[in-house]
This record gives C-alpha cells, structure tokens and sequence, in this order.
C-alpha cells in the first residue's frame, strides 16, 4: 500500500518559545558547556515563555489574538503571584541561608533569577547518579554551610540525597516536581501547579516549618 504525505514538517509552523531566555551552560558531567533545558523551572522564564506563545499564536491566528492576550494576561498573573511570593519569602532569610540543594541540577534558572546558592549531586539525570564522590561532595558542602534542608526530585531516588541530609546534618524536604506532572488528584496536575508546589516545598523546607 502506499503513502500519502500531507506535506514536509517544515511547512508547520513553529516556534522557539524559550527565545529571549539567557541560557546557562551545564557546568560538569557529559554535557558540559551545553545549555541547561530547565529555563521553565524559573517563574520569571515562565512569563517569556508565555508571551512568546501569545505572540506566536496571535500571528497564526490573528482572529483571535485578543482572545490570547486576555488568557496570557491571566495566566501571567497568577505565575507573577507565584514569583513575588517566592521572592517575599526568602527576602525573610539571612542571605547565607538561601540555598537550594537537589538532587539533580535542574533549578540553576530559578537559583540565578531569585539569588539562591545552588548544591545539586548531579547535573544532568542521564549523568552518573548518587555516586559515592557526589555524595561526599554534597555532604561537605552541606555541611560546610550549614544548611538546614535538602530536596530532590520526583523521578528519581532520593536515597542518596537522604544520605546527605542525615549525614551533613539537614532535614530532608521532600521532593520537587521538574519533568512531570502528576494526575489530577496529585500535587502538580499542570505546569501553574507545579509551580506552586515547588515554591511552597522550598519556603517551608528554608524556613524549618
């Protein structure tokens, strides 16, 4: 039987929808020097993305473009809630206190955006994980700067990172949601509540509560 092809892919419109986010290159592992994937982990890269879909979107279909522009206002609002929540929290904590230690480097964006500090085990998942030099390494620097909490995240095993936290002196704080979503009835049914969650683990993990 033969097949019918409705036309080349590259007559799909398309569009990078992370232009405009100042990358920042992987610092260790099999990807070093390339650029970490997880810009979305950061609320103020959120709003980027959302407006380059509004655009993106308004110029395919320009019928509707007040239609995108009212849901991208929305939606930025509450993403923009999220952002100055996480930002009134921690400006509650000494500066030598605002660290944020993972399993896997996947929040460097959001570290950068909001003047965290960052400690991970492995940069990239598809790196060497919970290797016993990671581990001493994170716990060395956990303990070295006292602190109070560590996390990782939802598709992975946390065993090594508990391992950190009982051996550097640290509560473990649960996990973060990254690369996936969970169903409806779950913490992070959609990127907005993903978002919140991570925020709301990390401010009560920072603050002891």
């Amino acid at each position: 039987m033969g097949r019918t092809f409705l036309g080349s892919l590259n007559d799909v419109p398309h569009v990078t929808i992370s232009e405009g986010v100042q990358p920042i290159a992987i610092a260790e592992g099999n990807y070093q020097n390339r650029p970490n994937p997880h810009a979305w982990m950061s609320p103020r890269n959120a709003l980027i993305y959302v407006e380059n879909i509004r655009k993106a979107l308004s110029e395919i279909d320009p019928a509707n473009a007040a239609t995108y522009s009212a849901n991208a206002e929305a939606y930025s609002q509450q993403i923009e809630a999220i952002d100055q929540k996480l930002r009134m929290e921690l400006a509650r904590l000494p500066e030598n206190q605002r660290f944020m230690a993972t399993c896997e480097g996947a929040f460097t964006y959001l570290i950068r955006d909001y003047n965290l500090k960052e400690i991970y085990l492995w940069a990239v998942n598809s790196d060497h994980e919970g290797t016993p030099q990671q581990i001493r390494r994170a716990i060395d620097q956990v303990k070295s700067n006292q602190v109070p909490v560590v996390f990782c995240e939802s598709t992975v095993n946390p065993d090594a990172q508990k391992q950190v936290a009982q051996e550097g002196g640290a509560e473990f704080g649960g996990v973060f949601y990254v690369d996936s979503l969970t169903d409806a009835n779950g913490d992070a049914p959609t990127y907005l509540k993903l978002l919140e969650y991570n925020v709301n683990t990390l401010i009560r993990g920072l603050q002891g509560s």
